[in-house]
């Protein structure tokens, strides 16, 4: 609420995929309850501040908020930015403090149609090519979702690069890649339903082909 006046008859950017990614909480979710893993999560709008962005990145903040001042801006990533990456940032530490090994999904949706351009995919697993767990996992992934969902489509590093700025980039750096292996879910808003969720269908191939990729993994 504290933020309105700075979106004043900006409903329709707020509702589009500049605001938020549509689907990308239910499917996690999901994925979270499947795994019996952690789930965290922020429904602030990336137009007040965006949280899988770097502090300095130009597009931390949208046109609405990157003329507020500096005190407001520090009392606006007090209040959403540090808690989300904070959280995140302990749950993974403590995990590989302990010995595990850390697979961190982080959910996302992108739109079909950018700039004039559609987006050539259905799905897209995004990683770091240089990270071996990440590379295996991801190419397992994309091949039994691929087979699980024809005749949509699964690329790998689309429509994004997954060495991006972004908070696996972030906690990359801080962990080995033994210990840290962070993919990012895509998935074209074009499959989002009335009631702003993916179809059971899609979710429950997702969840179902990153299980079988794992055990298979783990088997290799």
């Amino acid at each position: 609420m504290r933020y309105r006046p700075l979106f004043s008859g900006g409903k329709a950017l707020l509702l589009s995929h500049r605001g938020y990614d549509a689907g990308a909480l239910n499917m996690a979710r999901e994925l979270a309850h499947h795994f019996r893993a952690p789930l965290v999560y922020a429904t602030v709008s990336r137009l007040v501040v965006d949280l899988n962005r770097s502090i300095g990145h130009r597009a931390l903040y949208s046109d609405a908020t990157h003329g507020l001042s500096r005190a407001e801006r520090a009392c606006l990533l007090a209040r959403h930015y540090h808690p989300y990456r904070d959280r995140v940032e302990a749950l993974v530490a403590e995990a590989v403090a302990t010995g595990q090994r850390v697979v961190h999904i982080s959910s996302h949706s992108f739109t079909p149609i950018l700039d004039g351009r559609v987006r050539n995919a259905d799905i897209g697993l995004l990683y770091d090519p240089a990270r071996p767990g990440e590379r295996a996992l991801s190419a397992a992934w994309c091949a039994v979702l691929g087979r699980a969902i024809a005749p949509l489509r699964v690329r790998r590093n689309y429509p994004y690069q997954g060495r991006n700025d972004g908070l696996t980039l972030r906690l990359r750096r801080q962990h080995a890649a033994s210990r840290y292996v962070g993919i990012e879910l895509e998935i074209n808003q074009k499959h989002v339903t009335a009631r702003q969720c993916f179809p059971a269908t899609l979710r429950r191939a997702v969840v179902e082909s990153l299980q079988r990729a794992l055990n298979g993994r783990l088997e290799a």
